[in-house]
């Protein structure tokens, strides 16, 4: 079996052995949509912290990094290319729209301390369904809240991506 391409969880790893601390500033936007870049950053630096022993440095927001003097042994940093919003189903009684989709995608790179790109990948894209509201008079925009579940596992599947190789 040693040729077949089957390997165990963890040995395809792209972060070096020596890489300790990593600074996760927050993540670029190219879009306009409000705090997408900051639900997504703050769910990958979480996911980094429960599922890593990476020491996880964040920025705070003059360009430095909170928790450590020194440098970061790698830099990992996301750029949220495009977000959408798409009607997905339509009630047939009243004609509006039941439920939509949201799809972000986003570029994430992870660099070492001397430059070298460890993990990069230019289009992580990932979608979340959501529920419209059907009462008008209670309305209540549904997609922030979406995004934020798919902030959770967008996290997931980055880390596991970036560790794993999968």
């Amino acid at each position: 079996m040693s040729g077949c391409g089957y390997h165990q969880v963890g040995s395809a790893a792209h972060v070096p052995a020596g890489v300790r601390t990593l600074a996760v500033p927050l993540f670029q936007t190219r879009v306009q949509a409000y705090r997408t870049e900051t639900d997504l950053t703050q769910a990958v630096v979480r996911e980094l912290n429960t599922r890593t022993k990476y020491k996880v440095l964040t920025s705070t927001g003059d360009g430095t990094f909170a928790g450590s003097g020194a440098s970061a042994d790698a830099i990992l940093r996301g750029t949220v290319l495009t977000e959408s919003v798409s009607p997905l189903t339509y009630d047939p009684v009243s004609g509006q729209t039941s439920s939509y989709l949201v799809t972000i995608t986003a570029q994430v790179v992870l660099t070492a301390h001397d430059g070298a790109v460890l993990y990069r990948n230019d289009a992580f894209s990932w979608r979340e369904q959501y529920q419209s509201t059907q009462d008008l008079t209670g309305f209540l925009q549904e997609d922030g809240f979406a995004v934020k579940r798919l902030s959770r596992d967008f996290a997931q599947a980055v880390v596991s991506d970036m560790l794993e190789s999968f």
